[in-house]
């Protein structure tokens, strides 16, 4: 089999890859079936010359390779029929803007596996990039709030070699008694509580956090369940949440007046409610001025957050009184940070877990004969969608 790593396409660029100049040896080395070349790429966080020192080869035209694998959506001019795709579609839930490559990956009969889509046998994501978003985004609301506020510096993640450096940044921070709410229990806010033991923030429960005033700052975690309650009776199950989130609304109104930074890491159903509304943000007592919105879902958990943005352009500012976007750091914004490719401020790091776990998860399965992960995993294939993906028929305009 003869893989090939693609040049990230998208843009903004994307520096991360699937696999180091280290882990692509290791791999040739346990499977000697497989061979590993490199498309040229100026914009990788490790260099082409990285890659030809491990013994890597470089090779522009990539057709004589079985898969090929990237992080990003690849542009539809640079695809090649045909072949088996490894990268984060993101057309799952029908974003309207890679529709075009859905439908040419079908045109083109290729066989797509979603990163998004690879599960094991209870269900669990096998690959991902969420704790490093938690990671970098949890940093980007204190930076975000040193902006805003004063009061201490705090360099950039994306201005550090490695997480390594960006450790000793905090070692002398003294940060001021804020209030953090940190939303979901998944890597995103796990990556994001990293942060928070590193910078000595004490976690408090729910109820410390609403009824006790601290000269420290503080951290609250909360899972769906303090988030939302259902309808009928304010009750809380959570297998009926994941099927049915229409019968859910937003129990996180008392946490909107307690809290100067929320860090948003929770998965949202369209179909469920919010964390809050526009209209709370009107009120007096809403006192949130920065959310660091991870999911980064435009329109979606968080309403303020109504686009992304870059790792250039971190932050724009929400008047909580018009509900218009402006500059950020004004008086009368909230503050929101929407980077939706977090890790890639820190893609030396990022990228190597993620190979860690493509050698230990993806790898064997690509080489077995058969795999009950990669076939639930594939989109698409000789021009079909494939059996649980049949939903995005209309969406791509197939029949």
């Amino acid at each position: 089999m003869k893989i090939g790593l693609i040049r990230e396409g998208k843009f903004p660029p994307d520096s991360r890859v699937a696999l180091t100049p280290e882990q692509c040896t290791e791999v040739m080395r346990t499977w000697p079936d497989i061979n590993i070349v490199v498309q040229p790429s100026h914009g990788r966080c490790y260099t082409d010359a990285e890659y030809g020192q491990a013994g890597i080869t470089l090779q522009e035209n990539l057709s004589d390779c079985d898969v090929l694998i990237g992080i990003k959506e690849v542009p539809v001019e640079s695809l090649i029929s045909h072949k088996t795709y490894l990268f984060f579609s993101h057309t799952i839930k029908e974003q309207p803007y890679n529709r075009k490559l859905l439908q040419t990956l079908l045109k083109q009969q290729i066989r797509m596996i979603d990163y998004e889509t690879l599960h094991d046998e209870e269900g669990n994501r096998v690959i991902a990039f969420g704790r490093w978003a938690g990671i970098v985004g949890a940093h980007n609301a204190f930076w975000t709030w040193s902006r805003r506020n004063g009061g201490f510096k705090l360099t950039r993640a994306r201005d550090c070699h490695d997480f390594a450096e960006l450790k000793t940044h905090y070692s002398h921070l003294q940060l001021p008694p804020l209030r953090i709410v940190v939303t979901g229990t998944g890597r995103v806010a796990r990556g994001s509580m990293e942060v928070m033991e590193l910078l000595k923030i004490r976690q408090v429960t729910p109820e410390e956090f609403l009824t006790s005033t601290c000269q420290e700052p503080v951290v609250v975690n909360l899972d769906s369940h303090h988030l939302f309650e259902r309808i009928s009776d304010g009750g809380y199950e959570r297998a009926e949440f994941h099927r049915h989130p229409e019968r859910y609304r937003s129990a996180m109104h008392p946490y909107l007046s307690k809290s100067d930074i929320l860090v948003n890491g929770i998965y949202w159903n369209p179909h469920g409610p919010r964390l809050f509304e526009k209209t709370d943000m009107h009120a007096d007592d809403f006192s949130i001025q920065v959310i660091a919105d991870i999911s980064c879902d435009v329109d979606g958990s968080v309403p303020a957050t109504v686009r992304t943005t870059t790792i250039s352009e971190p932050v724009f500012g929400y008047n909580k009184y018009t509900d218009e976007t402006t500059a950020p750091f004004e008086s009368d914004t909230i503050d929101i940070m929407a980077v939706d490719n977090l890790p890639n401020e820190l893609p030396r790091d990022a990228s190597a877990e993620f190979g860690r776990r493509m050698i230990e998860a993806v790898i064997p399965d690509l080489m077995a004969e058969s795999s009950r992960m990669l076939d639930e995993a594939t989109i698409c294939n000789k021009g079909e969608l494939q059996e649980a993906y049949l939903y995005l028929s209309d969406f791509a305009g197939v029949r």
